[in-house]
């Protein structure tokens, strides 16, 4: 073996001991951001809708301030995880918490065809060779699009339309699913472990979000 292929396959190691640590970082990562959420929705499953508003509102600030953290300090862009986390459990645990009370069997459904859901086109997309960034533009459009479509089922009655909602929003979240973990298999450095963190947890609490609606028959009246 000459010594360029021995180079070759040192490098070749190198990349995928960094692609292991850095999936390894993301998802625990992910996992701890769940568990705070979790947390987060236990405390606030007696909230009102307009506290729980608050929360939504104080998430997205997270979201936002992480963008800039994470070129500052890592430990500040995952505090800022972890306090997106629970303040999106508090913003749903007053949902959580009429589903427990109602139709408990809908959450675990829910939790279930998530996990299945996230593990299937999560894979696919980590492993493909295909170029996804095209979908991930393709959903970023459909969102803003979905999100009109949620702005105007609240003044307008839609017949069916939380099951259009809810189906649409999972074909969405299958292509962000896909792409999200595509740039996991692509991330070069293990700093942008909190922001992959960030957008793979959005993906699950949303698909989660949309079973919910689905198997709990289209959430609270």
């Amino acid at each position: 073996m000459s010594s360029l292929e021995q180079v070759s396959q040192q490098s070749v190691a190198v990349s995928r001991d960094r692609s292991r640590a850095i999936f390894g970082q993301t998802m625990g990562l992910v996992a701890v951001t769940a568990g705070v959420a979790g947390f987060g929705a236990y405390l606030g499953r007696d909230l009102s809708r307009g506290v729980a508003m608050v929360a939504i509102i104080g998430a997205i600030v997270c979201i936002v301030a992480m963008n800039a953290a994470i070129k500052r300090s890592e430990q500040l862009a995952i505090g800022l995880l972890f306090g997106m986390g629970a303040l999106i459990g508090v913003s749903s645990g007053p949902i959580l918490a009429y589903y427990a009370s109602v139709n408990p069997s809908a959450l675990w459904q829910s939790a279930g065809a998530t996990a299945l859901f996230i593990g299937a086109f999560g894979a696919y997309g980590y492993a493909t060779r295909r170029d996804l960034s095209m979908i991930g533009r393709i959903s970023f459009f459909a969102l803003l699009g979905l999100i009109v479509f949620g702005l105007v089922m609240l003044f307008v009655s839609i017949p069916g339309g939380h099951l259009i909602y809810a189906v649409l929003g999972l074909v969405i979240f299958a292509g962000y699913t896909m792409y999200d973990f595509q740039r996991l298999r692509h991330a070069g450095q293990i700093e942008a472990a909190p922001l992959l963190a960030a957008s793979i947890f959005l993906d699950i609490f949303n698909v989660f979000m949309l079973m919910l609606s689905l198997f709990g028959g289209g959430g609270r009246s």
